[in-house]
């Protein structure tokens, strides 16, 4: 098979090739899945470019993407053979990501799509939606609740912005341009405003009188003062990602508004956490209540420019086509 790898870490045009690799076997409990498409995210270069010695000298990235099983192990059901899945946590302590054409793994992270679901928004369905539905979801159902997204436009955001508006909850978000105020608005936004903007909460206050019952947050390290602010008595901020910076924690403060600091590491869920995100995730699907954002599209051969262009900041999702 074709695969993308990398043999030490560093940047990508510098560690990422396309060698053969023999066809990977399933083992007890896994499927084998003919990839279509990988989804590339932010951990993808993250884990490319710094961190431990790579266990088995060698790393095939990606840890979503979607195909058909093609083969199962013992112990799985052969009516799966011929199944379009999508795929999550592929990479995740294993060497071979959805990065080939081929990738092995236990047969519960290979999900059914539902019909009229395309390869394509599957391969972006797993880090992205797993960790918005537990940063949504984790603290109970949200039907009346009012929730606030900050980055509203990137992948995880724009996730907790579909969930939540499928779970009944009122959301505004937050962005940094026109641009991403219309995905935003598009995923089930009442409301996108630009968090540079001087009178920044005082526009969020007066969208929101009463405060936020859930604030979900991207850069913890500069919004927790921003978030407190306009969270509402008995609040949660939930932070699944930070600018680099540790916040100073106003205890005090939190302890007057009784407000809850929830922190979200998909790696870390448990597996009931997980299972209860896939089975909503389906729901959704099922419903047409989740959409696509824009989508950019590189052939395997060009997977340096795909990592280097999630580094970059690229708006919506990069996606790899496997020949």
């Amino acid at each position: 098979m074709q695969a993308a790898v990398y043999h030490q870490r560093g940047p990508a045009r510098s560690v990422l090739g396309i060698i053969e690799f023999p066809d990977p076997m399933p083992g007890p409990g896994e499927v084998r899945v003919r990839v279509r498409v990988s989804g590339v995210n932010p951990t993808d270069w993250k884990a490319r470019s710094g961190g431990a010695p790579l266990p088995d000298f060698w790393q095939i990235p990606g840890q979503d993407g979607a195909g058909e099983i093609d083969a199962v192990g013992a112990g799985v059901d052969q009516a799966r053979v011929g199944q379009r899945v999508w795929v999550f946590h592929a990479a995740a302590g294993r060497s071979n990501g959805t990065a080939a054409q081929y990738t092995c793994i236990p047969a519960e992270q290979a999900v059914p799509l539902p019909d009229g679901v395309s390869l394509e928004q599957g391969a972006g369905l797993g880090i992205p939606y797993i960790t918005a539905h537990r940063c949504v979801f984790a603290d109970g159902p949200v039907a009346g609740r009012t929730l606030l997204v900050t980055g509203g436009a990137g992948a995880v955001g724009n996730a907790a912005i579909q969930l939540a508006r499928w779970g009944g909850a009122d959301m505004l978000a937050t962005v940094s341009s026109a641009e991403k105020g219309r995905l935003a608005l598009a995923a089930g936004a009442r409301e996108s405003l630009d968090y540079r903007a001087a009178d920044y909460v005082a526009q969020v206050r007066a969208a929101a009188p009463a405060g936020f019952d859930r604030v979900i947050d991207v850069a913890i390290g500069a919004n927790l003062a921003t978030d407190l602010e306009v969270l509402a008595p008995h609040g949660v901020i939930v932070a699944y990602a930070s600018d680099g910076a540790d916040p100073t924690l106003p205890v005090r403060r939190l302890m007057v508004a009784n407000a809850t600091l929830r922190f979200v590491l998909v790696y870390n869920l448990t597996s009931s956490m997980i299972a209860e995100a896939v089975g909503d995730i389906t729901r959704a699907l099922q419903a047409g209540a989740l959409t696509r954002l824009p989508e950019h599209h590189f052939a395997l051969r060009d997977i340096a420019a795909a990592h280097e262009a999630v580094e970059q900041g690229a708006v919506g999702k990069v996606l790899v086509d496997i020949p």
